[in-house]
């Protein structure tokens, strides 16, 4: 009879799931919207008290019988977030987010301090991009002083919804190696880019605890009470929001690409050993699952869908249906969708473009179908990367809010020439995040619970909404994209002279 919850703290909303194992099915959904803090520098913010009050409302919503059955807690967080604590736990500043690009010169301070960007991959993996967590210490020090001196933990968003609800610290493995400082191939901190973020200080001191990803913990009594909850409640060790939405779509053995198509866009496979690019083209993680996750990243993707139909005064539910007479290619419409700047490329500072407009194709249709276009090629560009580095794939699971456009999925399907799946549950990483939950629980009784297993249970795929490659429009996309490329190239020779310069 027992339950277990999915939270998903996202950048627009924090979502909650209720699932329940025995009959595997989720009993309840809820969710609330949050405001985001938006500076014309590029920063983007929000105070983490708004997610906790967002918290609160969800399970405020929820039956109180069915809050009784809780049994675990798992915690989904937007990755790379920088919530300041003091030595009291009280929140010093608001979080500088994952999509916050104001931080893009103290990123090239880090890495020009240890050797450049490819010194940086070589120490742990990865380059410091603007949005990871550690060139916000930097930021903060500079632009933050009097909270900078009263800093005592470094907490990433989702270790700060776990800090409210048990009152104790801990990182894990996935949601750390988004901070920059993690070694991916030791999982230990790397001690020069601790120190080139500030050498004044030592920062390893303020991080809290790495634990496994199947470590859980009880429940705080005066939570739980506040909450209606059983003071029983385990909380597992969470993750960042990519990693939860593996272990949603089932993405925990080789062999299985997700695309997430939400505020971001992602692309991650399972790895059973660390996967690191060089030249830093993706994001070599680990996953919450005791795995690795290499990842492409891309910041802008329903964010450009939205923006459209907001400016074009429609609702982005109704989006299909406004493009229903728009081919593949836009009618000759590219839009490079850079409204946050980009990660992948690393470009913090791009804008969005839109080109070839002329009197023909100037209409909404084409410009929503042209923003859909563009953050989808933008995934594909992150994709052939990991084509040329010789990972392959049969499917792509699709999850996120895009995934409920029967438009954007036939998209995906052409413009990567691959069949895709959708899970049956649109919320891949609250389900991940409960399914983690379910398997921390489970390891309390039983040692060898085994997340794989659980995973092939428990994620199940909505075979109605499975769409196929269209031979004809596979062929149409082709110079579509190349014409993308064209126009990418450009982009970056142009918003490459502003960079800060780095190694």
């Amino acid at each position: 009879m027992s339950l277990v919850v999915g939270i998903d703290a996202g950048t627009q909303s924090v979502k909650l799931v209720v699932y329940d194992p025995a009959d595997r099915c989720v009993v309840a959904t809820h969710g609330q919207a949050l405001e985001l803090i938006a500076g014309d520098d590029g920063s983007r913010e929000q105070h983490p008290a708004w997610w906790i009050d967002a918290i609160r409302a969800c399970f405020a919503k929820l039956d109180p019988a069915l809050r009784k059955r809780v049994a675990a807690i798992g915690v989904s967080g937007q990755q790379h977030g920088f919530v300041p604590l003091d030595a009291a736990g009280k929140v010093l500043a608001p979080a500088k987010l994952w999509c916050d690009t104001s931080t893009q010169a103290e990123c090239a301070e880090i890495m020009d301090t240890v050797g450049g960007a490819q010194e940086c991959v070589k120490l742990a993996g990865n380059p410091i991009l603007a949005g990871y967590t550690a060139s916000k210490l930097t930021w903060t020090r500079k632009h933050r002083p009097e909270a900078y001196a009263r800093l005592a933990s470094i907490l990433l968003p989702h270790d700060y919804v776990n800090f409210w609800l048990t009152g104790e610290r801990w990182m894990e493995y996935g949601d750390a190696s988004g901070t920059g400082w993690l070694d991916v191939r030791t999982r230990q901190w790397s001690k020069p880019l601790l120190a080139a973020t500030d050498a004044q200080r030592d920062l390893s001191a303020l991080l809290p605890p790495l634990v496994a990803a199947d470590a859980s913990f009880t429940i705080s009594p005066v939570i739980a009470e506040e909450l209606g909850l059983p003071r029983s409640v385990r909380v597992s060790a969470g993750g960042g929001d990519n990693m939860m939405a593996a272990i949603g779509t089932g993405n925990v053995t080789p062999g299985v690409l997700s695309m997430s198509l939400g505020t971001s866009g992602t692309l991650f496979a399972y790895a059973a050993q660390p996967i690191v690019d060089e030249a830093g083209g993706w994001a070599a993680f680990c996953s919450s699952t005791g795995g690795w996750l290499p990842l492409i990243c891309t910041m802008n993707c329903t964010v450009a869908t939205e923006a459209v139909a907001k400016a074009f005064g429609f609702s982005t539910r109704d989006g299909d249906t406004v493009m229903a007479d728009t081919t593949p290619g836009a009618h000759g419409l590219v839009m490079l969708p850079f409204f946050n700047g980009e990660r992948t490329p690393d470009l913090p500072l791009a804008r969005g473009g839109l080109f070839n407009l002329d009197l023909n194709n100037f209409t909404r249709a084409n410009v929503y179908r042209a923003a859909m276009e563009g953050a989808t090629y933008a995934l594909r560009n992150g994709y052939d990367l990991l084509q040329a580095a010789g990972m392959g794939f049969d499917a792509i699971r699709l999850t996120g809010g895009g995934s409920q456009s029967a438009t954007w999925r036939q998209m995906v399907a052409d413009v990567f020439a691959l069949p895709v799946e959708v899970p049956t549950q649109a919320e891949g990483a609250a389900l991940g995040a409960a399914l983690q939950a379910l398997w921390a629980l489970e390891k309390t009784s039983n040692a060898d619970a085994d997340l794989a297993a659980i995973a092939r249970e428990h994620v199940q795929l909505n075979t109605a909404l499975a769409t196929y490659p269209d031979a004809q429009a596979v062929a149409a996309y082709r110079p579509a994209y190349r014409q993308f490329l064209r126009h990418l190239d450009d982009a970056k020779a142009l918003y490459a002279e502003r960079q800060p310069a780095s190694g």
